[in-house]
């Protein structure tokens, strides 16, 4: 049986990745809608880590405030990154990879719902409890959730998340992966228009369908 699916490398805290995430959905539906699902693998952007510094706050503000103008995202500013925040991604990748596993049509709305939670709602999301309530938000029994994301094995499914990025040399989020028959093709690496992708995207599925 053939196997075709998009693979969309991303992390949840990752601005460019917010930036995108309109692209992101409309190019998912684009290919739900020819049959192909999609799988999220979670990069790990910033891992561990102390309290952001001040001027690493102001840098990050920096970014955020290029992906508003070029993207035209909503961020809330005001308030972002409080002193004594750590930066570390891993939990709300963690978090992703438990849905992924307990429901997998789950994992992309809870990463729109980690996104909007981060960004605009200014959430501490790499806290356990705001994590779980985000994933029952998306419909995971919150029991459920709290049992896979403490587990080590979703801790060494994750990591392993991370090194298969780093194995294909993914220094950058989002990009974006079309797979058929084990043969990765590369959509884009770092943030595009929808209107460059879903040609790109309509030709590969057309590709696909008659293969």
């Amino acid at each position: 049986m053939s196997r075709n699916r998009l693979i969309y490398v991303m992390d949840p805290m990752c601005s460019w990745c917010w930036g995108f995430a309109p692209v992101a959905r409309s190019l998912i539906e684009q290919a739900e809608a020819a049959g192909v699902q999609t799988h999220i693998v979670v990069g790990g952007l910033r891992r561990g880590g102390a309290a952001l510094e001040p001027a690493t706050r102001d840098y990050i503000l920096e970014h955020w405030r290029a992906v508003h103008e070029a993207t035209g995202q909503p961020f809330a500013f005001d308030g972002a990154l409080p002193a004594g925040f750590v930066y570390d991604t891993e939990p709300a990748c963690r978090a992703i990879v438990a849905v992924r596993e307990l429901a997998p049509e789950l994992a992309w709305p809870l990463v729109q719902l980690i996104q909007q939670a981060f960004y605009t709602e200014r959430l501490d999301v790499t806290q356990p409890a705001q994590l779980a309530g985000l994933a029952e938000r998306a419909g995971v029994p919150r029991i459920e959730f709290v049992e896979a994301f403490a587990s080590d094995q979703r801790v060494q499914t994750t990591q392993a998340d991370f090194a298969w990025a780093q194995g294909l040399g993914i220094a950058g989020f989002p990009t974006l992966l079309a797979e058929r028959e084990g043969q990765l093709a590369l959509l884009t690496n770092g943030y595009r228009p929808l209107a460059e992708l879903a040609p790109l995207l309509a030709r590969w599925l057309e590709r696909a369908a008659h293969a």
